[in-house]
């Protein structure tokens, strides 16, 4: 039987205390890694948080926006944080969607693979040039930075920090593979998708810049929820599939695994204001074939079907749709389940 993947926590807290307690907890049980989310809080100040409450699991920002920082300030957010967490932090990265990236923080999205490879040119000119104290020139046609007179001057444990792109998209697996120390999977996924779509682009792009397999770490990831009692577990994640649904980005996404015409009816209902019309429209089937959720049998069961694809499973709670007593439950039932599998 082949190994199972690696597992990692995405954390939830309603307040930082309450984050601070679910890192610690994690952290005990063994977990591997944990990751902050970016949308209700910032992805960079909560994976400060993780760190300074574990000792053992690499920290990374699962995912920033790239696009709405400069990547000046991204870099210095991952060197501060590098040093905090003692060398244990990881920088993941994501594009985000236009409507995000545009309409709510005023920031540029056009040309998004050049942009986001010239964002991470950057931030790797930075960190490696930060100790000595001489001109940094880097980036492209949509990003660059010339920096002159520059002294750091703080503790940097390492001259490069790995860095992890977040991709669904043919061409941004592509940048992936060719650019990146690690990608990211979208909190929706399958076995499937991964195998037949991502890793076909993921090794196109490892081929295209000499790079063999070796060199990329894959972390899949998947909204969990663990009860005895599998459809109500997977009630408890629909929110979260019907959330991202109502992103056009996705659509072929979920064509690819036949729920097309569910996806539409979600973005109708969504279109109305309906929110439980939204939920209601996401079938059990389609819950199943994109999440962890369900009995711990199911669970193992689909993380046994990553086995060879993977080095890494992110596991989350849902956040989208729900009520954060059920985010809670949701959380303590991973824990659980994790510290049982140790």
């Amino acid at each position: 039987m082949r190994d199972l993947p690696r597992t990692t926590l995405m954390p939830w807290g309603e307040s930082m205390a309450e984050l601070g307690q679910a890192a610690r907890a994690a952290d005990e049980a063994g977990v591997a890694g944990l990751w902050s989310a970016e949308l209700q809080r910032s992805a960079t100040i909560t994976a400060s948080v993780l760190a300074a409450n574990s000792e053992h699991a690499v920290v990374g920002t699962g995912i920033a926006w790239a696009f709405c920082r400069t990547p000046m300030t991204t870099a210095l957010e991952a060197m501060d944080l590098d040093e905090q967490s003692q060398g244990r932090f990881v920088l993941g990265l994501g594009s985000g969607v236009r409507r995000l990236v545009e309409s709510w923080h005023g920031a540029e999205f056009d040309h998004p693979v050049e942009r986001l490879e010239e964002t991470v040119e950057v931030i790797r000119a930075v960190i490696a040039g930060a100790p000595d104290e001489e001109e940094i020139e880097a980036g492209g046609e949509l990003v660059s930075t010339s920096i002159r007179g520059w002294d750091r001057g703080h503790t940097q444990p390492r001259r490069a920090i790995p860095v992890y792109l977040a991709a669904v998209g043919p061409k941004m697996c592509d940048l992936a593979g060719r650019v990146a120390d690690g990608w990211l999977g979208h909190e929706l996924g399958s076995p499937e998708y991964l195998d037949q779509v991502v890793l076909p682009r993921i090794r196109e792009g490892l081929e295209a810049s000499g790079r063999d397999r070796s060199d990329i770490d894959l972390v899949a990831s998947g909204c969990c929820v663990i009860d005895e009692d599998g459809p109500a577990a997977r009630r408890r994640a629909a929110g979260l599939v019907a959330f991202y649904a109502t992103v056009k980005t996705y659509a072929d996404f979920f064509a690819f695994h036949g729920f097309g015409d569910e996806a539409a009816a979600i973005r109708e209902a969504f279109r109305s204001g309906d929110t439980a019309a939204m939920i209601a429209a996401v079938p059990d089937e389609m819950v199943a074939a994109l999440t962890f959720a369900g009995t711990p049998d199911e669970v193992e069961e689909k993380r046994a079907a990553y086995a060879g694809l993977v080095d890494g499973l992110k596991l989350s709670p849902p956040t989208h749709l729900v009520c954060t007593e059920v985010t809670r439950e949701a959380q303590a039932s991973i824990l659980d389940h994790l510290g049982r599998a140790a």
